[in-house]
């Protein structure tokens, strides 16, 4: 079972009730996840390198409905190269996101290491759990899940993968698409989509659990406001993910049936 399920024959990809996100269409961190997982996968096979960093936009809500992918290199060869993947509703001619990956090969340097906070035994498993239910009640991406919190850091754990073999950084984006939500000043006050997600890792996640350190700033006078944390595993300092916010009211819930 994988947050999305590939079809060999129309070339597709379902989505399941896991992608969705808190209100309209799934949620970025799950379709920035299945962008960059295919670019990753196509990264080992030609021999790109080790992905470094993901910037994904996300034009519109992306519908639960068939969806198709097309990736397109812009550079290949030498050390670093780029590529990019946009994601349309089959049959529809206009793109719901994008992303774009940098690849870099990785080379041994021979100096010492530098920068990235350590954390000592820090075991996850061991912090309070945290259970966040969608705002249309129904399974939502935190779902696919466990979340554990503390000491300013809250601890997620894919019990689901986003597509079957997802890379290591297809699998940090979608605990960092939360970092401007954990860190929220207000509750069932205002909603803060984030139109964009940029994350970048030095290294690969080591273990299963990822680490979201957040900050959230919001400028209710203009209406926008910008997440950012840094990124952790259970051995210290991975990377670091920002993006912007674009606040408004939420939205009425739906009347119920008579």
């Amino acid at each position: 079972m994988a947050v999305f399920d590939f079809d060999s024959q129309s070339g597709t990809y379902g989505p399941s009730a896991l992608a969705s996100g808190p209100f309209v269409g799934l949620q970025g961190g799950a379709v920035a996840g299945l962008l960059t997982a295919e670019i990753e996968a196509q990264a080992a096979a030609q021999g790109w390198g080790s992905a470094v960093s993901a910037a994904a936009w996300f034009f519109r809500p992306t519908p639960k409905a068939r969806l198709r992918t097309q990736v397109a290199v812009v550079r290949a060869g030498g050390r670093v190269a780029v590529v990019d993947n946009t994601l349309w509703p089959d049959g529809e001619a206009e793109p719901c996101a994008t992303v774009r990956v940098t690849l870099a090969r990785e080379r041994a340097i021979a100096v010492p290491a530098f920068g990235g906070d350590a954390f000592r035994d820090v075991d996850p498993a061991q912090l309070p759990l945290r259970t966040t239910r969608a705002p249309h009640g129904g399974p939502w991406f935190m779902d696919a899940m466990e979340v554990r919190s503390g000491d300013g850091v809250a601890w997620f754990r894919l019990t689901v993968d986003v597509v079957e073999g997802a890379g290591p950084l297809a699998r940090v984006l979608g605990p960092a698409d939360w970092a401007h939500g954990i860190a929220r000043p207000l509750s069932n006050v205002l909603a803060d989509p984030n139109p964009n997600l940029t994350v970048h890792l030095f290294r690969p996640p080591r273990g299963d659990w990822i680490g979201v350190q957040p900050t959230t700033r919001w400028e209710p006078a203009r209406g926008l406001g910008m997440g950012r944390g840094a990124l952790l595993d259970v051995e210290g300092e991975i990377g670091c993910v920002s993006m912007a916010v674009a606040l408004m009211p939420l939205p009425k819930p739906v009347p119920a049936e008579a």
